[in-house]
């Protein structure tokens, strides 16, 4: 029997599905096209983000995992990374990236009302104050500024400050070789009557009594506490004199706080002269500069309790570190850089820097110690920014070998770089910070940039599946309020010294032009036509301790209960809500000690 033929049956094994002969053509065509279109999209899609092996980080790994297993401060095997580039040209509207449009708007102005009386008569002769600073050079100049204010308080002669000689910086320079102490004491002697040391009283040298103040201690609080023993003893002695002066005050005592820090406190002029020399040179290689205070020393590392991909070494090494700190307790590294806790790595910085429009060609000054993983660490932000330059490599050993031994002396020379170059970048909140924050702020808001670590770090988490044109615009989005632009903070927020709202004035009339405060040349003017000050809310001249609460040494947690509930919310925000972010809440996200004494190392 003759079996028919099936159609298109050519097939010695026929096939369970047999598909007609008309399908077979239309489905290679579409196979064809596929492959054509997908080819196409290789070509045409924008280009990853870094061009060095070194800068780009796996999809696979954390975006800190930038050491390697092997040891603390080796970089990943660049190999084994995804590689992509960061064009060459950043982005073509560059427009504020030196200064803000809205600046000339507004000035400092820290001159005294007519309320404020001279201190000639408002000293009382036999009453002398002396303070001990403590901690780094930026935080003993908190101390100081608050050590003047205190003596206003308590109608006392100031005995120019100590500096802390024994804590963990053990630096031996008084005050007089850090600071001018002779233009010190003259341009405050209408406000404050300050002599260099303690003379005799009655003909014989009076023993001071010591005590010691509460944190954030207020006016009323001097006035319960000191003047007593003041009046008493006639010399007191206030030791570890850091944050012992509340940040809300009067109004003429903030400005008075302003005198002494943006006019007061000058650098000896060794050290002024050394720093404006490195200012000089940086000019000499690039019309503008950026200045990097990057903050990447293993003590910081160690205290934020971050992990940056060092393996079993680097957990070794900053453990030792961490152990110093017996109230720091075992953190989730995870939480902390979620919460924006942890320091950008050099790397980082510099990603955040080419995404808000900073080319490739710009010089950077960094102002850091010694770098956790050295070289290797800052290579990548050296392959996205080759001119690099520190005040080792601008200056010759002779010229610095005045200042080497003494770490205050290094620190104020990078405080004068910081202060003089075009945009001042903090990979931190500490004192430095802080303290140039405020003076960038008083002197006419240069350009200040502090990463919203919390707002960047899933961005680098996913910055390998976007285009760079994409994660450029959402930095630009995430770095909104951290820019250093006038009114990004309420009057009265975070620390005075940060936020000298009292001393800044907005010129509200266009017909008037702004004026810098008057005080610095001893010449004092009051007319306020067409200005307007930004004032602080009032607060009630009291502590805790007054109102029956807990005693003493404590800074105030309402702000940090406040950045981790508004952590929890955002960690389950969605993408679009996520792109609004109040630059208030995130404040003190990454530095907030737990401890007095880690103050002194993570001052500066």
């Amino acid at each position: 029997m003759v079996l028919p033929r099936r159609r298109g049956g050519h097939n010695h094994h026929p096939c369970p599905c047999p598909c007609p002969r008309r399908a077979v053509l239309p489905a290679a065509a579409l196979l064809l096209l596929f492959l054509l279109a997908a080819v196409t999209l290789l070509y045409v899609s924008p280009p990853p983000l870094s061009d060095h092996p070194a800068l780009a980080y796996s999809r696979r790994r954390s975006p800190h995992a930038l050491l390697n297993s092997s040891g603390g401060g080796s970089l990943v095997e660049p190999g084994r990374r995804e590689i992509s580039r960061v064009p060459k040209g950043g982005w073509i509207a560059t427009d504020g990236l030196w200064g803000s449009k809205l600046a000339s708007k507004f000035y400092g102005c820290s001159n005294s009302s007519s309320k404020f009386l001279d201190s000639g008569v408002m000293t009382h002769p036999d009453q002398y104050l002396m303070i001990v600073t403590s901690g780094g050079l930026n935080q003993q100049r908190t101390g100081i500024i608050d050590a003047v204010v205190a003596a206003r308080i308590l109608n006392a002669t100031l005995v120019v400050p100590k500096l802390d000689q024994t804590s963990f910086w053990k630096d031996a320079s008084d005050f007089a070789e850090i600071f001018n102490a002779d233009w010190f004491i003259s341009f405050l002697s209408k406000d404050v009557r300050i002599v260099k040391e303690l003379p005799k009283i009655g003909g014989k040298l009076w023993a001071p009594h010591r005590m010691r103040v509460p944190r954030k201690c207020t006016q009323r609080c001097y006035l319960n506490r000191v003047l007593p023993a003041l009046i008493k003893k006639h010399v007191v002695r206030l030791t570890k004199f850091d944050y012992r002066l509340a940040n809300r005050l009067d109004s003429d005592l903030q400005k008075l706080r302003c005198r002494v820090n943006y006019h007061a406190l000058r650098f000896t002029d060794p050290i002024q002269e050394m720093g404006e020399k490195i200012v000089q040179r940086m000019r000499e290689r690039s019309t503008y500069f950026i200045a990097l205070h990057l903050r990447f020393e293993p003590d910081m590392l160690a205290f934020s309790g971050c992990y940056y991909g060092g393996g079993e070494k680097e957990r070794r090494e900053l453990g030792v570190i961490r152990k110093r700190w017996k109230t720091l307790h075992a953190s989730n590294p995870e939480k902390e850089r979620r919460h924006g806790r942890c320091p950008l790595t050099p790397e980082e910085v510099g990603l955040m820097l080419r995404a808000l429009g900073y080319r490739k060609n710009v010089h950077i000054y960094v102002a850091s110690g010694d770098i956790y993983g050295g070289a290797k660490t800052l290579a990548p932000l050296k392959a996205l920014f080759p001119n690099l330059h520190t005040k080792e490599t601008v200056t010759s050993k002779d010229e610095l070998a005045p200042f080497s031994k003494y770490s205050s002396r290094m620190a104020a020379l990078d405080f004068i770089v910081c202060d003089g170059s075009d945009a001042f970048v903090t990979n931190n909140n500490g004192n430095m910070a802080k303290i140039l924050a405020g003076r960038r702020r008083y002197l006419g808001h240069k350009r200040m940039i502090r990463p919203n670590a919390r707002r960047l770090y899933s961005l680098f988490l996913s910055r390998g599946n976007m285009s760079w044109d994409a994660f450029s615009s959402k930095v630009h989005m995430a770095q909104k309020g951290f820019m250093g632009e006038p009114k990004e903070l309420r009057p009265g927020r975070g620390e005075f010294h940060e936020n000298p709202s009292t001393c800044i004035c907005e010129n509200t009339d266009p017909k008037t032009p702004t004026k810098p405060n008057p005080r610095s040349e001893q010449g004092l003017s009051n007319g306020t036509e067409g200005i307007k000050a930004i004032t602080e809310p009032t607060v009630a001249n009291h502590t805790n301790e007054e109102l029956g609460g807990s005693s003493a040494e404590e800074d105030d947690t309402s702000e940090e209960k406040e950045d981790d509930t508004s952590a929890e919310k955002e960690d389950g925000a969605s993408e679009e809500k996520e792109e609004i972010v109040d630059p208030e809440v995130e404040d003190d996200a990454l530095v907030r000690p737990d401890d007095p004494e880690l103050e002194e190392v993570l001052s500066d």
